[in-house]
């Protein structure tokens, strides 16, 4: 399959980003930052991607959704809890899921979940069988945030948005709330995090691609000893490399997301490549973009900041480079 988007594909590439570039550019995120806003994101402008269909991508039509690929109203908000420590490791999992009568009880705490203080659904990954580092013993339940037992406690993280700490104290959920098999729910975890990696290196090869063009221009008007700074080659040699690294790894990102679509459950390989890479080359990005900005660049009153900040956030995501790049040697049996 070529490694380019179709025509529909790049439809909603382009609605996606009129919507952005309209209704939340980096001075909306710096105003929801200095008003320190609660919430953490807008309400509204969550309503109007939904309204657009982007909330319904993936869902097929029976559910309400569009099925164009990697509910569907967005008045539901559901926050992902997996992991436990600093790091990104799912099977790491200890949170305990004990039976109980009908069900099971919770009891541990996870750790970086995203907008999980504003939840309407949290999907817990939690342990109801073996160890911790085991694949065998995982099972995802749905939980009501609002149940006995649930603290959220929010916290933001350093681009400005917020995640939760949330503890179980002896949460009671009933069977109907386990989603898969009880103790087989890593396949299903893992499948769900591949999207969410896809979706993530998605999002930094934007952000690439966005901290390109802003240092490009600036690298035009900007003048030193009576010309553009553009012109000196030592930045144009470094601005030509990462303008190289970006598109490679655009190719990277968009052949796990065609592999998610053609061949889901073989998809690992090609989103681990993707997400390491992303991550990678976003770092890449964001430092080269403050170093040509100068002095001005580590300014919080400069928007490049915005960006440095946030790839810190989607490198740690889902599994940082590292992460992936040992999942790959796994997989390949290094």
């Amino acid at each position: 399959m070529a490694l380019v988007l179709t025509e529909e594909q790049s439809m909603l590439r382009d609605s996606a980003r009129g919507l952005i570039s309209d209704k939340a550019p980096v001075s909306h995120l710096r105003q929801l930052r200095d008003s320190k806003d609660a919430t953490g994101f807008s309400r509204e402008l969550w309503k109007a991607f939904a309204e657009m269909g982007f909330t319904g991508l993936l869902v097929p039509e029976d559910f309400g959704g569009s099925a164009l690929g990697c509910v569907a109203d967005g008045s539901l908000l559901a926050a992902f809890a997996v992991d436990e420590g600093a790091k990104h490791r799912p099977l790491q999992t200890n949170l305990q899921a004990k039976r109980s009568g009908n069900g099971f009880k919770l009891n541990g705490a996870k750790a970086f979940v995203v907008d999980g203080h504003t939840a309407d659904l949290l999907i817990v990954a939690a342990r109801s069988a073996g160890s911790p580092g085991e694949r065998d013993g995982l099972t995802l339940f749905l939980v009501d945030p609002k149940a006995n037992g649930v603290a959220a406690d929010r916290t933001a993280m350093v681009d400005s948005h917020n995640a939760a700490r949330i503890n179980f104290d002896n949460v009671e959920v009933n069977a109907d709330h386990v989603l898969g098999e009880v103790d087989q729910g890593y396949q299903l975890l893992e499948g769900v995090l591949n999207i969410g990696r896809g979706a993530v290196a998605s999002e930094m090869v934007g952000l690439s691609e966005e901290v390109f063009g802003r240092t490009v221009n600036y690298l035009k008007e900007r003048k030193q000893f009576g010309k553009a700074i553009g012109e000196f080659q030592a930045l144009q040699h470094r601005a030509a490399q990462l303008y190289i690294e970006i598109e490679i790894t655009r190719a990277a990102v968009l052949k796990a997301l065609q592999t998610l679509d053609a061949n889901f459950d073989s998809a690992g390989a090609a989103v681990a490549v993707a997400k390491a890479r992303a991550g990678s080359t976003a770092t890449l990005a964001v430092q080269e973009g403050v170093q040509m900005h100068g002095g001005m660049g580590m300014t919080d009153q400069f928007d490049i900041g915005f960006f440095m900040k946030r790839a810190r956030v989607c490198q740690e995501l889902f599994g940082d480079a590292n992460f992936h790049a040992d999942q790959l040697a796994r997989m390949k049996s290094y």
